[in-house]
């Protein structure tokens, strides 16, 4: 009797928490297919009374919103691939080689990490309009960089502190070198965790908002989430929802795509670094 009352509240405990996570996605889609005129009723109901397609028509035909996609492809790609090089070679060092203030290195990564983006944003742009690199990909990416590379750093370091050193070691007895050793027995090893940094460093880029609308002018380097805040509509007492939720599931799908093909990956990775071999 208890164990039935105990799976039947842990399946209604589920529901709930199902019910609360996906009922904002089910009603960005709803509202998606959603006509003007749907959307500028005082209260509109859940469902769509007459579907319609007019809305991804319009958002797919705008040339400035493909034009933030690509940027936000680009812009996340490089970042993530730059921030993977470096951290790799950056955490093996701190796992591997004893010197001092390595502790402080892991410190200062983090606090790197936590600091509020907000308060940068008035000293980059003055950078970045003095170096030529305001409202271009490079004056993203650096950015982007400086606050994945410590969080990329924190993770590979843990993966690289479980690979026994015998490893590396029997690598070298058979004859290779330590730059052979770290790219051929190190990283297959590793590859958990580095696919976990990529994919965080990724997710921090394509949904990054503050600094992508502060140092960006025009559509030539603007990121989605930052065009989406540009869609006001004729009226501007009556943003449109219906492209603005549009927008949002085409912005989404690229991640759901992601985290479906390669959700293996990512719970080994989250989940073996955490415990000890």
């Amino acid at each position: 009797m208890n164990r039935t009352r105990n799976l039947i509240g842990t399946w209604v405990g589920f529901l709930l928490i199902l019910v609360w996570c996906l009922l904002p996605v089910v009603w960005i889609i709803s509202l998606s297919f959603k006509g003007v005129g749907e959307t500028a009723a005082g209260s509109p109901q859940f469902l769509p009374k007459d579907p319609t397609l007019q809305n991804y028509k319009d958002i797919l035909n705008d040339g400035d919103f493909l034009d933030a996609l690509r940027n936000s492809f680009g812009i996340a790609l490089i970042a993530t691939f730059l921030s993977v090089i470096f951290a790799t070679l950056a955490a093996y060092a701190i796992a591997r080689l004893e010197f001092r203030g390595k502790r402080l290195v892991l410190s200062l990564a983090l606090a790197i990490a936590m600091f509020p983006v907000v308060s940068l944003v008035g000293p980059l742009f003055d950078l970045w309009r003095t170096f030529h690199l305001f409202n271009t990909w490079p004056g993203l990416i650096i950015p982007y960089m400086t606050f994945t590379l410590p969080l990329a750093i924190w993770t590979l370091s843990a993966f690289f502190r479980e690979i026994p050193w015998e490893m590396e070691q029997a690598a070298q007895v058979d004859g290779a070198t330590s730059w052979q050793a770290f790219r051929k027995v190190i990283v297959p090893l590793a590859a958990p965790g580095v696919f976990t940094a990529a994919i965080l460093t990724f997710f921090f880029a394509w949904n990054e908002f503050v600094l992508a609308i502060s140092l960006t002018s025009t559509t030539k380097s603007r990121t989605v989430p930052a065009q989406m805040s540009y869609f006001v509509g004729p009226d501007p007492f009556n943003p449109p929802y219906g492209q603005l939720a549009t927008a949002s599931v085409v912005v989404t799908v690229p991640i759901i795509i992601i985290v479906l093909l390669f959700q293996r990956k990512i719970v080994a990775g989250l989940t073996s670094g955490a415990v000890k071999g």
